[in-house]
């Protein structure tokens, strides 16, 4: 009888676990990826015309400041030395970034309703993505550069040839498009339950939490980018000016200041950056409640309008070089003959 009993009990849980997992399938399976989703604009769509301006402005000047100092470096074959290609690079990603970014907020601040295509997206979350990661990487490289040429002038020239040059920088982006695009291939695998993404914008984790599913896999591998990139390539770059500043220390006062002068851009770039991205990563963790919604999309915007605005000017404007460059393009040679001369 205890046997017969033991045997109902284990054919009963069997049957209800099948059922119970029949049931899931089913449900998992009618979901799939909706055609259209929804951005979240609260209450800005108010002053809409207001946004939609500064909108514009801010995409124009990054377009221009930033296509002058490529332009210059491109132009001159003086200024095609390792640093300044770097810096056009940096421009480039510059104006990469914000082509994603700004025609589709620009769109959308002028659309009575605020939906993007789920394809879309996905090509937004990639694109911004393969933005913050590259900057993040070629600021890592710059810095390599500093240092090979400040700690070992002498064979800077050897070590930093053009071809080296380029392939540090193609290493920078293919390492960055390995990892988003596996990280994007588990966000594509996920059957999506909502369609309301709670940003202006899309990126990886406002689609993944929408899925049906466990989305333990996206989360861990979420954490090693994370970790890969945000946190790797900074601890490289801090590597590289810790080698530097204690040449520096051991150096004459002029010699000092020079490199202080174009390592220091580079420094402030890095920093800001790589905080405004680790506030963005961790914020959604948190409670809605925790900050007013205005403030939690100027916050989760800055990375896009700030970073490629302040590389012309920090580079652009400290680099003497590339200023004098940029000013005889736009006419002003009397200001470029008279800078030259001081």
């Amino acid at each position: 009888m205890a046997l017969l009993k033991c045997y109902i009990l284990l054919q009963e849980a069997w049957t209800g676990s099948s059922q119970h997992c029949s049931g899931t399938n089913m449900e998992n399976s009618s979901y799939s990826h909706p055609s259209l989703l929804t951005l979240s604009f609260g209450q800005i769509m108010e002053v809409k015309y207001f946004y939609s301006a500064l909108v514009l402005l801010c995409f124009v000047m990054i377009v221009v400041s930033n296509g002058a100092v490529i332009s210059a470096i491109v132009i001159h074959r003086s200024l095609q030395e390792p640093m300044f290609i770097f810096v056009a690079f940096l421009c480039v990603n510059g104006l990469y970034g914000s082509l994603i970014f700004f025609p589709f907020l620009f769109v959308n601040l002028l659309s009575k309703t605020h939906v993007i295509s789920y394809i879309g997206c996905i090509i937004q979350v990639f694109g911004i993505h393969t933005f913050i990661s590259c900057e993040v990487t070629i600021l890592a490289v710059m810095a390599f550069d500093r240092y090979v040429c400040i700690c070992n002038p002498l064979r800077y020239k050897s070590i930093m040839s053009l071809a080296t040059v380029f392939k540090l920088i193609g290493a920078a982006w293919l390492y960055v498009i390995f990892l988003i695009t596996i990280h994007l291939i588990l966000t594509i695998r996920l059957p999506l339950c909502g369609s309301v993404i709670q940003k202006i914008y899309c990126d990886n984790w406002s689609v993944v939490r929408l899925s049906c599913i466990d989305t333990t896999v996206n989360n861990v591998f979420g954490l090693l980018i994370t970790a890969a990139i945000m946190c790797l390539m900074p601890v490289l770059t801090l590597v590289s000016y810790v080698q530097i500043l204690w040449v520096c220390m051991q150096s004459s006062k002029v010699f000092r200041a020079k490199a202080l002068q174009t390592c220091t851009p580079h420094l402030i770039t890095l920093t800001y950056f790589v905080a405004d991205v680790l506030f963005e990563i961790l914020l959604p963790r948190f409670p809605s409640t925790v900050l007013p919604y205005e403030l939690r999309i100027l916050m989760s915007v800055q990375a896009f309008v700030i970073a490629p605005i302040l590389h012309p000017l920090i580079y652009g404007w400290k680099l003497r070089e590339i200023r004098l460059r940029v000013l005889q393009m736009f006419g002003a040679k009397q200001i470029a003959n008279l800078q030259n001369n001081l």
